[in-house]
């Protein structure tokens, strides 16, 4: 089964948490100094929130998935309407390692679609599953705005993730 995906750069995180937990109805799943995200069942979503990146506000959209056969199936359809992706393939990004692609839609928002592989303990940090020369697969600043489907994005530097 899939979740769907949200990130959104807030300005002031502890008054957010508070507001999304009410919310919610829910405590955060994992909250770091910069970071909180809630893996909801009902509706079922990863919504994560960040103090990094660029201004306040949704920063991408995604799809999670439980499986990696799942992930092939989402980018196999996505070749097929011949979308162009950028296959990041196994990273760490955020507090995660995660097999991703990202693609753009029309207005030039971003779309990550990714399966998590596992948790890390320092935002962004590499692990030995990913090769050190592998640049992060971060998500803030990912898709150039006003651009149509079809154009590759690339991470901005010292961007966020989910």
């Amino acid at each position: 089964m899939k979740r769907f995906h949200v990130h959104a750069h807030v300005d002031d995180l502890q008054a957010s948490i508070a507001f999304y937990s009410k919310m919610f109805a829910a405590e955060p799943t994992r909250v770091e100094g910069d970071y909180a995200k809630w893996m909801l069942e009902d509706p079922r979503l990863n919504f994560a929130i960040s103090t990094r990146g660029g201004k306040s506000g949704v920063d991408h959209l995604g799809i999670q998935t439980d499986t990696e056969e799942e992930l092939v199936e989402l980018k196999a359809r996505a070749e097929a309407a011949d979308m162009t992706l950028q296959d990041v393939g196994e990273t760490t990004c955020c507090y995660a390692r995660s097999d991703k692609y990202w693609l753009t839609d029309p207005q030039g928002i971003a779309w990550e679609q990714f399966h998590t592989l596992g948790s890390i303990p320092v935002f962004s940090e590499k692990t030995p599953e990913v090769a050190p020369a592998q640049p992060s697969a971060c998500c803030a600043g990912a898709a150039p705005r006003g651009k149509p489907v079809g154009i590759a994005i690339a991470a901005a530097p010292g961007s966020s993730c989910c």
